[in-house]
């Protein structure tokens, strides 16, 4: 049923990005690089509301979210909403590397998680699922 529901709502997803991070000087130093490469972003969250709330407004083909956000809720709570109502794309961008916050990424995402701890190796896909 979710699936079904995600991907119905994945029409009329527009080609921008979103970008959720509460250290704003990291949301603008990717939107920098974003838009060095030519792509559009549609606005920066610092909350998991705030994203949801965005992304609703702006159908973003891709979401960065961190994982760690100001507020009650987190980046992966956030990604489940926007999947579910949305259907875009998340790609976790997190500094975190423990065990449980990996755990809780994995089946939120068919896509990617970045650590941006590290450069070598910080680009993970998650495992599939068993």
């Amino acid at each position: 049923m979710i699936a079904h529901a995600a991907e119905a709502a994945m029409t009329g997803l527009q080609d921008c990005i979103l970008v959720v991070d509460d250290e704003i000087l990291i949301a603008e130093l990717w939107c920098m690089i974003l838009e060095d490469m030519q792509l559009e972003v549609c606005g920066i969250a610092k909350t998991a509301d705030a994203a949801i709330t965005l992304a609703q407004q702006f159908r973003p083909k891709v979401v960065l979210m961190d994982v760690r956000l100001e507020g009650r809720r987190d980046g992966i709570d956030a990604a489940i909403a926007i999947r579910e109502t949305v259907g875009s794309k998340v790609i976790f961008i997190t500094g975190s590397r423990d065990s449980p916050t990996i755990a809780r990424i994995q089946p939120q995402t068919r896509h990617a998680c970045c650590s941006s701890r590290s450069a070598k190796g910080s680009f993970r896909t998650p495992s599939p699922p068993r």
